[in-house]
């Protein structure tokens, strides 16, 4: 490399920016977890056939594998996904453009539907055409607050299961897959400190594996214990215990780093 010339600054070199990625979950059914949190759930979803009246819902907390369920079903039997949200349209439902003939489809947040005429005309449809239903929301649809009576009653009629807050090892799986599904390498032994801290609800594992991401990327190091304290600190729930006092034992550094 030839020197610069006087009076001519040298060049530094180009810094590179990191990006952020397209965070994509998994659902592949091969990474869920069962444990007595969603054993009876997943018990229901092995046989569509025994559904009564060919209906079924899941339902439970924000975050605790619905999601994960209902895709997983539909792929492995191809049945369509629709979103709740943006169920609307009767006159377009009346043309079936959005509901395929086939042996069932789900409605992933169906407890958010966009409009309620257009849930209803759904679930005739498909009872029409002899499919399966799979539904999945927050609340069991009996308790769902909606105003059409028809509605109202062919959701308490349908079968609910719920999907309980996870167990310790399924919170220890999920913060896994979490990590896993942004491609974010965490040392065990961080793991192993992080979850004890973290409250006890799925949301939470996912809004704190989400976090740590943005601060990994922000710093471009490697997630220690002072990082991971800095990113949730003001994480609702996040809390210490007594061995916050102690050196790290992951080869960070113990002061605390700054976000941007």
């Amino acid at each position: 490399m030839s020197a610069a010339q006087p009076g001519q600054a040298a060049r530094q070199p180009a810094r590179q920016l990191a990006l952020p990625l397209p965070f994509a979950a998994s659902h592949d059914p091969a990474d869920l977890l069962e444990d007595e949190s969603n054993q009876a759930a997943l018990a229901w979803l092995r046989r569509p056939q025994d559904w009564p009246g060919g209906r079924l819902a899941l339902f439970g907390p924000a975050a605790t594998g619905k999601t994960h369920m209902l895709r997983g079903l539909a792929a492995a039997r191809g049945w369509p996904v629709l979103e709740g949200p943006r169920l609307r349209g009767l006159a377009a439902l009346r043309g079936m453009p959005e509901v395929p003939p086939g042996p069932g489809l789900a409605v992933d947040d169906a407890d958010c539907a966009a409009e309620e005429e257009a849930l209803l005309h759904l679930l005739n449809l498909c009872a029409e055409g002899g499919q399966a239903v799979l539904l999945a929301g927050r609340e069991a649809p009996a308790r769902w607050p909606v105003a059409l009576p028809d509605l109202r009653s062919r959701l308490r009629a349908m079968t609910a299961v719920a999907v309980l807050p996870p167990s310790d090892s399924l919170l220890a799986a999920l913060l896994q897959k979490h990590f896993t599904d942004r491609q974010l390498r965490v040392d065990p032994g961080v793991q192993a400190w992080l979850l004890p801290r973290l409250p006890r609800e799925a949301a939470a594992v996912a809004e704190a594996a989400a976090r740590l991401d943005r601060a990994a990327l922000a710093t471009g190091g490697r997630l220690t214990r002072s990082l991971a304290r800095a990113a949730l600190a003001d994480l609702p729930g996040f809390g210490a215990t007594d061995d916050d006092s102690t050196p790290e034992q992951d080869g960070g550094s113990t002061s605390t780093p700054r976000l941007l």
